[in-house]
């Protein structure tokens, strides 16, 4: 089976690169900009697809080194694939378990071929291959797949150098590997924080022609700065008529910021992440539902969303649930927080289509006060890339 999968741009903002498009794949249409929230194990943690879509989700993402090593591709693809399995019947987006597998730094071992591993979860020896990863995808049967990648430390050009030759001897792989036509594979670009290693990756991966290209090795350690004068450089150098996907962002701040360069599909944890540690959205920033001044406050989580924990219940409730420990607090907490990010994009969307992004950009964010979780990271990233930036060269091996 093969299928066109076509990207339309719909409206694009006079003031900046921030566009709304339209990505048509086998199991729907996704608006962009979008964001996915993340159902690492085939389940977005608390909620079921039913309370996802009554939210409004487009799009979800699904973890293909989680689900390769429990319950396994095999399983599921006799089951019918990662839709049937899950009961989402929307477009899903599985990664290529690249991330995973080397953030496990000490438990793998990398060659050109590809990089050996042990589980997490009981320590047996693994090998994924490109051509490994695009059958299990395969299998999964996910309507966005990616290439196997290698991240590596932003800042570390001689280290990038390496991780870039073998990203796109990887994609090349990839492409030729890939079986079914109803499945869009998406390049990713690799390079860290230096301009010309992005501009050498997109130039690489445009020319094998993927449907869709991802921006990969960011936010893992560089500064927002650095991030977005990253982007500044990179999307200029994409197709703009393939959808250009940011992997692990999804802070409102930063969707705003990499909207306004031209990114189009964002996916990030934190939104249940952080619900589940009692950190709730709001338009003026993250609220610790947890801190003592919400015992006795009848208030809703904001006043005027229309979510169900808002419409029902008082922020003394969602404090009483999360101290009690009842499983109910991270239920309410996560649909407040996912219902708070769709509704927000579909914001961004609506002041593209009408010409007003720019403002709409700059009043919410004069408005929303980054949490002080993120200001000690934005610290700490910036402490480590003035380290990096004094740090001698490498020597060159003999």
């Amino acid at each position: 089976m093969s299928f066109d999968f076509v990207f339309e741009v719909t409206a694009s903002d006079p003031h900046s690169a921030a566009r709304c498009g339209r990505f048509h794949t086998p199991h729907g249409v996704i608006p962009t900009p979008v964001f996915a929230p993340v159902g690492t194990q085939a389940t977005v943690k608390t909620l079921t697809p039913h309370e996802l879509e009554a939210l409004g989700a487009d799009l979800i993402l699904a973890n293909t080194y989680h689900l390769y090593l429990r319950p396994g591709a095999e399983i599921i693809a006799r089951l019918g694939g990662l839709h049937r399995f899950m009961g989402w019947e929307h477009p899903i987006l599985t990664d290529s378990g690249g991330f995973q597998v080397f953030s496990l730094a000490h438990m793998r071992r990398l060659d050109d071929d590809g990089v050996t591993f042990r589980s997490h979860i009981d320590g047996s020896e693994q090998r994924l291959t490109p051509e490994r990863v695009i059958e299990i995808e395969e299998q999964l049967g996910a309507d966005i797949i990616m290439c196997l990648d290698e991240c590596a430390d932003p800042l570390d050009r001689h280290v990038l150098v390496q991780a870039l030759r073998r990203t796109h001897l990887w994609a090349e792989r990839c492409r030729a590997a890939q079986q079914r036509g109803d499945q869009a594979l998406f390049g990713i670009l690799q390079g860290g924080i230096f301009p010309d290693l992005r501009r050498e990756s997109a130039r690489f991966l445009t020319a094998l022609d993927f449907p869709g290209y991802a921006i990969g090795g960011l936010a893992v350690g560089e500064t927002k700065e650095q991030m977005y004068a990253t982007l500044e450089v990179t999307t200029p150098e994409l197709p703009a008529d393939r959808p250009r996907y940011l992997m692990g962002v999804g802070t409102p701040e930063d969707i705003l910021e990499s909207v306004a360069r031209g990114v189009d599909i964002f996916d990030c944890a934190l939104p249940t992440r952080v619900a589940r540690n009692g950190g709730l959205l709001t338009q003026g920033g993250r609220l610790n539902i947890r801190n003592a001044q919400y015992a006795d406050d009848p208030l809703p989580i904001e006043a005027d969303c229309t979510c169900y924990a808002c419409q029902h219940f008082s922020r003394a409730y969602l404090r009483h649930l999360f101290q009690a420990g009842e499983i109910l607090g991270l239920r309410l907490a996560t649909l407040h927080n996912l219902h708070f990010m769709l509704r927000f994009m579909e914001q961004v969307r609506a002041a593209i289509a009408a010409g007003t992004f720019t403002q709409f950009k700059a009043e919410f964010l004069a408005g929303y006060q980054i949490s002080d979780q993120d200001v000690r990271f934005a610290r700490y990233a910036a402490r480590r890339a003035e380290r990096s930036e004094q740090r001698p060269p490498r020597r060159a091996q003999p």
